[in-house]
């Protein structure tokens, strides 16, 4: 069963945060603040910290934010859009109704992390690492999980729409609950993942040409 959302007032750590105003820098050390209604216009936060964090409603446009670490964070409603987000740490995270688009997240790590009704869009997530992550009724569309390792990953009530994962490992990878699930390569790949017997009949063809099987109907081959 798909986790349920929290509200700010949920989290353990609600009472203690602080109210964040300002501009966030390079290695910074961000420990229970609440970014509210903030917009952020080409940050630089390379290997900044966040450490039991709230995020409502806050727009990230450009800028980057390689290795940086989210620790424990809580967004709601946050907007990330063209922003490099390359070998970041995801660890005990919640986002809800967010929007991620055209971001570089090649070699991220997240791990218990849970996405409620987000869209992901062009998201480069080539070469990351997923460990017990779930997808609640959440658009991915053009995303790239070439070359990932996925552990304990599941999509209930979420769409996959052109999705890549060339060359990807997955374990224990449950697909069953998508509500669409189109692969736009790495067939091959789904080894280690769990398809429904629909799915199956609709990827049928796809994966018989990744395979390299031949259908033909009719009489035995000469």
């Amino acid at each position: 069963m798909a986790p349920s959302p929290r509200e700010l007032a949920d989290l353990p750590f609600a009472d203690h945060l602080r109210p964040f105003d300002g501009a966030l820098a390079e290695g910074g050390d961000y420990d229970t603040v609440h970014l509210d209604g903030a917009a952020f216009d080409g940050p630089i936060c390379d290997n900044a910290r966040f450490l039991e964090s709230a995020f409502s409603s806050v727009t990230f446009t450009g800028g980057r934010g390689r290795g940086a670490r989210f620790n424990e964070v809580w967004l709601d409603g946050v907007r990330w859009v063209g922003t490099d987000l390359a070998d970041t740490d995801w660890q005990d995270g919640e986002l809800g109704g967010c929007v991620l688009a055209g971001l570089e997240m090649f070699s991220a790590r997240l791990h218990r992390v849970v996405f409620h009704r987000c869209k992901l869009e062009s998201v480069n997530l080539r070469t990351a690492t997923l460990r017990n992550v779930t997808f609640v009724d959440c658009l991915l569309r053009d995303v790239d999980l070439g070359g990932a390792a996925l552990t304990e990953v599941a999509f209930p009530g979420s769409a996959l729409e052109d999705v890549r994962f060339g060359k990807a490992r997955m374990a224990k990878v449950d697909l069953r609950a998508a509500t669409r699930l189109e692969i736009a390569d790495g067939y091959d790949a789904l080894g280690g993942a769990t398809i429904g017997s629909g799915q199956l009949m609709e990827l049928a063809p796809m994966l018989a040409d990744a395979l390299g099987i031949t259908v033909r109907d009719g009489g035995a081959a000469r």
